[in-house]
């Protein structure tokens, strides 16, 4: 009866309440070690949505693997907001720095359909859109256009493997 359990959980605060333990009950696993280990895992989003995949056997032994929070959950945390702006071209709620754009580019950049840390970044910058937040006081629509003119080659370039 192995199987898998997908949830979101808050970063280093999830509980063996739901939606953890409404799903893992049924399993041999001991519920309090992956709620213990998914915190553990997970303390580093403190506070963020976090995907979770849990596997389990049947002897009661599982692995967790930990995903990135969603792109908008990143930007929040990076810009200090909790919701985003209700008229998202007409009004900001926050401001990023190049610097921050990046940052959360080379985070998700794993996860997302991007090649290079360019494109990640603008994928960053079209959430930005959504949220309603500039990018160093300029709409984020224009600063993309800055990216796709190469303004920002130099910080976006990616960096060697090593």
């Amino acid at each position: 009866m192995a199987g898998t359990i997908e949830v979101l959980v808050p970063g280093g605060e999830a509980t063996p309440g739901p939606p953890l333990g409404p799903e893992l009950g049924p399993t041999p696993v001991d519920v309090q070690a992956v709620v213990a280990e998914i915190n553990d895992e997970t303390d580093a989003f403190d506070g963020m949505e976090v995907p979770v995949t849990v596997e389990y056997d049947d002897d009661g032994s599982f692995t967790i693997e930990v995903g990135v929070p969603p792109t908008a959950e990143l930007i929040k945390d990076e810009a200090g907001f909790e919701t985003g702006s209700g008229e998202p071209q007409e009004t900001f709620v926050a401001d990023l720095t190049v610097e921050q754009v990046k940052k959360i580019a080379e985070q998700k950049q794993s996860d997302l359909l991007a090649y290079d840390l360019k494109n990640a970044a603008k994928e960053v910058v079209g959430t930005c859109v959504s949220l309603g937040v500039t990018i160093e006081g300029n709409d984020p629509r224009q600063f993309k256009e800055r990216i796709d003119d190469g303004e920002y080659d130099d910080q976006f370039a990616d960096e060697a493997a090593a």
